[in-house]
């Protein structure tokens, strides 16, 4: 049996063709992990703002009710002893005559 020997040029563009190919494969597996990895990221990203909005439409609920018209006049009559103003006490000015003047 006869072995063919292999010239010089031949094994090196055998080495190069497999070191591309091997380059290839291996940036190939590097895109798909890192799209994978970005796309965990923007899952928990989206929970996370899912997660912000329904506390952010709670806060606003629970300042909607602390802000509400009646608790603070209750408040204010309660805690700060405050009354309503005597009629003397209110000053109305005629805003339509002072801005004729000027």
């Amino acid at each position: 049996m006869v072995r063919k020997k292999y010239q010089k040029k031949e094994i090196v563009l055998a080495a190069v063709c497999l070191l591309l190919a091997v380059a290839t494969l291996t940036f190939y597996i590097w895109h798909q992990s890192a799209l994978i990895s970005l796309g965990y990221q923007t899952s928990g990203l989206e929970m996370q703002i899912a997660r912000l909005e329904v506390e952010i439409k709670t806060l606003e609920t629970a300042k909607a009710a602390l802000l509400a018209p009646d608790r603070v006049e209750k408040i204010a009559r309660a805690q700060l002893s405050l009354v309503d103003p005597a009629d003397g006490q209110i000053i109305y000015e005629d805003f339509q005559a002072s801005k004729k003047d000027e």
